[in-house]
C-alpha cells in the first residue's frame, strides 16, 4: 500500500474526530505512517466538522489534496457533497442518508433531497454507498453511534488498509469503558450491513 487518503465530514456532535482517533491509532498499531488533521468550525452548533487521515509509507503532509481521496465518510449527506471536491472518478464515497439539518438561523434556507445531493457526487465518482446509519444506531438504542456503524461499514468494503480485529481494539481504547460494548456493536453492525 502507497497510500490511503480518508476524509471524514460531519457536523459537530457526529463524532467526527472520534472516528479519526479511532484510524489513526489503530494504523499506528499495526505499525503504519499515518498523519490526521481536522478542520471545524462552529462544531459545537452543528457546523461542518472535517477530518483527514493518511495513510502511507511515504506520507508527509496531513491533509488531503483535492480530488486525491481513495474514501470520502459522509455522516451526513450535505456534508459529504461539500467534501466533494476531494473526489475523483476512483474515490469510494459512502454517505449516511439522513440528514441532520441546520439550526434556527438556517430554517429558512431549503436542505435538498438525498437524491438531489446524490446526484451531484455522481458527477465526480459513481461509487456511492448509501447508509441508514441514522436509523440502525436508533434500533440498538443510542443514536450517538451511527459514526462507528460508518467505520464499520467503510471497513467492510475493504478498501481500508487496516484488521479488522486492529479496528476493534482501537475502539476498545478510544471510548469509555461504559460504551464499548455497544459500539462494538455499531461497528459489527455497519460492517454486516455491507456484507449482507
Amino acid at each position: 500500500m502507497n497510500e490511503c487518503n480518508i476524509v471524514l465530514a460531519g457536523v459537530g456532535g457526529q463524532g467526527v474526530l472520534l472516528l479519526a482517533e479511532i484510524l489513526g491509532s489503530a494504523a499506528v498499531k499495526e505499525g503504519l505512517n499515518v498523519r490526521v488533521s481536522e478542520i471545524h468550525g462552529m462544531a459545537q452548533r452543528g457546523g461542518a466538522v472535517v477530518s483527514n487521515v493518511r495513510i502511507g509509507e511515504k506520507t508527509l503532509a496531513p491533509t488531503v489534496l483535492e480530488g486525491t481521496a481513495d474514501a470520502i465518510i459522509g455522516l451526513e449527506p450535505m456534508e459529504a457533497l461539500r467534501s466533494i471536491k476531494y473526489a475523483s472518478d476512483r474515490t469510494l464515497v459512502l454517505i449516511n442518508t439522513v440528514a441532520t439539518k441546520p439550526g434556527a438561523p438556517s430554517r429558512s434556507i431549503a436542505y435538498p433531497s438525498l437524491e438531489a445531493i446524490l446526484e451531484k457526487i455522481r458527477v465526480f465518482t459513481k461509487n456511492i454507498i448509501t447508509i441508514d446509519a441514522t436509523s440502525t444506531a436508533k434500533a440498538l438504542g443510542n443514536v450517538g453511534v451511527q459514526n462507528i456503524i460508518m467505520i464499520g461499514a467503510f471497513a467492510a468494503t475493504g478498501k481500508l488498509p487496516l484488521k479488522v480485529e486492529t479496528i476493534r481494539n482501537s475502539i476498545r481504547a478510544s471510548i469509555n469503558e461504559r460504551h464499548v460494548e455497544i459500539n462494538l456493536k455499531a461497528f459489527e453492525a455497519g460492517y454486516h450491513k455491507i456484507l449482507n
